[in-house]
């Protein structure tokens, strides 16, 4: 039963302000500002994955820093025991803070019309800039620039490029001169544009506009204090940092800052003990911790939050892959499809428990990234997918897949890449199909080998035999699904007591029925006389579903790493 009592867990909620107002459980993260303060560059930036509290701690920034606030919402947080520092900085500056995360349009014109909306929507929240005694008419004018409206409704603010690209380094310029200090600029999610850019096709435009908006913002402008930015790649200095050198990064390997973006295993086991779920602390370990950042592991908070929101309406409910609904996964589909047979035998090891060893770059531009399989890995590694363990020569990292979510978005990623590319021969996956009509067993073995040889299998170690029986019926269950005169049913889909897969050929009132089975020990012989026993024993060939059907064909396969056996009874 939800105990009303306890505070709400902050789902979906990325403002530091209501969170502290409004009784939200806050895992307090504000030493940062005091480890931020101490270790700081002129311009900072923190690359981490998606979700792992980046917006979040970026409001946080905003409110500690920003002029005439309420600065009551630090009650009783880390940052306050700093007497001194927040003496000195704590609602000091004007704070610009901007995030780019929505600036991620089709095509460059919406995307260059929504950095506008961007920006013209912070400087509206200046507006006595427009009426300042402290500035000239034409810094009036100027600032009046940033917030015209578009009257031909095209766009919502009417920017001319030079006015966009010198935007960061206008407004920080007024607002000194307004306020007498100089300004905080804070910019989140400063990649979305250039990955989307790079998605669409307007890359170059793109890459035009940031590199000249954080040239003039960043580089060349006196009235910044500190900048912090935030985003998932450390794009090179090359490509949109040019010239920058007080750059600070603080990037997933460095040990600065490291606990501040995620969850410790302390504040974990504090959050379970709050909400009194102490039993499933294993359970939560197991799917969501694992991310080595610096020196320190730390779990996702989007997925431990998430989790324990469910639990506490419903104490049994089982881990959801949360993660997986809030990022592209097209970077693994993407090195799959390039994928060499030592690439393959790479891949089988990761989701095998072990790991392997490659060079990282950590500075790439977003059209490097799929130019080779090092590049990709290195974009594995640094959005989360892939994480570091042990010590490791210069630049190379011993990576391995983190916990037992991103194991499954490996696994689904896999199984649907096999499909995709089996069904690119469809004269050999109609053939296949025909096999099991036919009860053809050595057939069904033969391809179903072959495909196994050339895509990729699940090697005997670390994986739980139930979890490669899931991956071998997944893949089987989308390749009879090419049939679509057939009716194709799963009994794992709808869990019911049925066979693993059915197969109804209503035209020809025929049945096949298919249980499948994981030999730990190879003896594929042994594995299909305890699949088809099972299938007598449990009476899969006589369930309602299968009434009027005159032909019922039992299967029962078994399979082992790249080998497989299919017998077959009518």
């Amino acid at each position: 039963m939800y105990d009303f009592e306890k505070k709400m867990l902050p789902i979906g909620i990325e403002s530091f302000t209501e969170i502290c107002t409004d009784d939200f459980y806050y895992v307090d993260k504000t030493a940062l500002i005091r480890d931020l303060l101490r270790r700081r560059g002129k311009v900072n930036l923190f690359t981490r994955p998606r979700r792992f509290g980046k917006t979040l701690n970026m409001s946080m920034l905003r409110y500690f820093f920003e002029m005439g606030g309420d600065k009551t919402i630090f009650d009783g947080l880390d940052i306050l025991k700093e007497t001194s520092l927040c003496e000195k900085y704590m609602g000091k500056f004007p704070v610009v803070s901007i995030s780019l995360k929505s600036a991620n349009g089709s095509d460059y014109t919406m995307a260059r019309s929504l950095m506008c909306s961007i920006i013209g929507n912070e400087a509206i929240r200046f507006y006595e800039l427009a009426t300042s005694d402290r500035l000239t008419d034409v810094e009036k004018m100027i600032y009046k620039q940033l917030t015209a409206v578009d009257t031909t409704g095209k766009s919502m603010y009417a920017m001319s490029d030079a006015v966009l690209m010198g935007s960061l380094k206008t407004l920080s310029g007024l607002l000194e001169k307004h306020y007498g200090k100089k300004v905080v600029l804070l910019i989140d999610e400063y990649d979305v544009p250039l990955a989307k850019a790079n998605e669409q096709g307007y890359y170059s435009q793109m890459i035009t506009l940031i590199r000249n908006m954080f040239e003039q913002g960043l580089k060349t402008n006196e009235s910044v204090q500190l900048a912090v930015l935030t985003g998932c790649l450390r794009v090179s200095k090359e490509s949109i940092f040019t010239g920058l050198n007080n750059l600070k990064v603080f990037s997933i390997t460095d040990p600065e800052c490291d606990v501040y973006f995620g969850f410790t295993d302390k504040e974990v086991r504090e959050m379970l003990e709050y909400y009194g779920l102490e039993d499933k602390y294993d359970l939560i370990r197991e799917w969501y911790d694992g991310y080595r950042f610096g020196s320190s592991d730390v779990y996702c908070p989007w997925d431990v939050i998430s989790y324990v929101d469910k639990l506490l309406v419903k104490r049994d409910l089982p881990p959801q892959d949360y993660w997986i609904n809030t990022s592209s996964n097209d970077v693994i589909r993407r090195l799959l499809e390039g994928a060499s047979t030592e690439t393959r035998d790479e891949i089988e090891r990761l989701i095998a428990g072990e790991s392997i060893q490659k060079r990282i770059h950590e500075e790439l531009t977003y059209k490097e990234i799929y130019e080779n399989a090092e590049n990709v890995w290195s974009l594995l590694f640094v959005t989360g997918y892939l994480t570091q363990r042990g010590e490791a020569e210069e630049k190379m990292r011993n990576l391995v897949i983190p916990n037992r979510e991103i194991h499954n978005i490996f696994m689904t990623q896999i199984r649907s890449w096999m499909q995709s590319k089996v069904r690119e021969d469809r004269e050999r996956l109609n053939a296949f199909c025909e096999a099991f009509r036919n009860a053809d067993g050595e057939t069904v073995q033969t391809i179903f080998t072959e495909y196994l040889d050339e895509t990729v299998s699940i090697r005997d170690t670390a994986v739980r035999t139930g979890l490669k029986e899931n991956f071998y019926h997944g893949f089987l269950l989308g390749l009879l699904r090419f049939r679509e005169d057939w009716k194709v049913a799963s009994n794992r889909e709808s869990g019911t007591g049925y066979a693993d897969i059915v197969i109804e050929i209503f035209r020809e009132k025929t049945a096949i029925v298919i249980e499948m089975k994981y030999v730990e020990n190879g003896d594929l012989e042994a594995g299909c006389r305890v699949a088809m026993e099972q299938i007598r024993r449990e009476g899969y060939d006589r369930q309602p579903s299968l009434n009027g059907m005159n032909r019922i064909i039992k299967c029962g396969m078994a399979c082992h790493v790249k080998d497989c056996k299919a017998v077959f009874e009518e």
